[in-house]
């Protein structure tokens, strides 16, 4: 007896094929970008709380030492293992040619750049965390209302629609609050 072709020919196929799906083009990421992002969310609202005893301290670190000294000092209630793990990186970022002046500034520039944690470059934790709010910010703006109106009877004698919720011929607004009182009443009403 011969053997079905068919059956011979078939290569045996995984059940799990996720784990053979190619990975798209470029580099493989050395962290998550969601990660990079929370930790610096994380760091601000940190160093929001206790930027005013931690800056002086950091502004006169001049080496590693003093600047995990200023972190336990400063940073108190905050003395986190990853945030004074890494006083060298926090040394380098505060050398930066492009360190800014203002309170809030600097706040943001030292969270988003400790992010990385030192996996990821300071200046590519900043860029990491900058697209993802860019991201944030236009899928928050993506699709709003921006102007709503009503099917208007005015005392006047216009009928029709309202023009910033008020009539268009005498000007008389509209009393939003009675309308979301009546609004089981108006359900068969066409609002458009």
């Amino acid at each position: 007896m011969s053997k079905r072709k068919k059956a011979a020919e078939r290569p045996n196929e995984p059940l799990d094929t996720f784990s053979e799906r190619q990975r798209g083009r470029g580099r493989p990421p050395l962290m998550n970008p969601s990660e990079i992002v929370g930790r610096a969310q994380g760091y601000r609202m940190i160093f929001e709380e206790v930027w005013d005893r931690l800056w002086p301290l950091l502004a006169r670190a001049t080496s590693p030492e003093d600047v995990r000294r200023a972190f336990h000092e400063g940073a108190s209630p905050y003395q986190r293992g990853e945030l004074v793990g890494r006083p060298e990186l926090a040394l380098s970022v505060l050398r930066e040619r492009k360190f800014p002046e203002r309170r809030q500034a600097r706040i943001n520039f030292l969270a988003d750049s400790l992010a990385g944690v030192g996996i990821v470059t300071p200046r590519r934790s900043r860029d990491i965390c900058a697209q993802w709010r860019a991201k944030q910010t236009r899928a928050e703006k993506a699709h709003r209302i921006v102007r709503y109106e009503y099917w208007v009877e005015c005392s006047c004698g216009y009928e029709g629609r309202s023009h910033d919720h008020a009539c268009p011929t005498c000007g008389a607004a509209i009393n939003l609050g009675s309308i979301s009182t009546l609004s089981p009443f108006l359900s068969g009403i066409d609002m458009h």
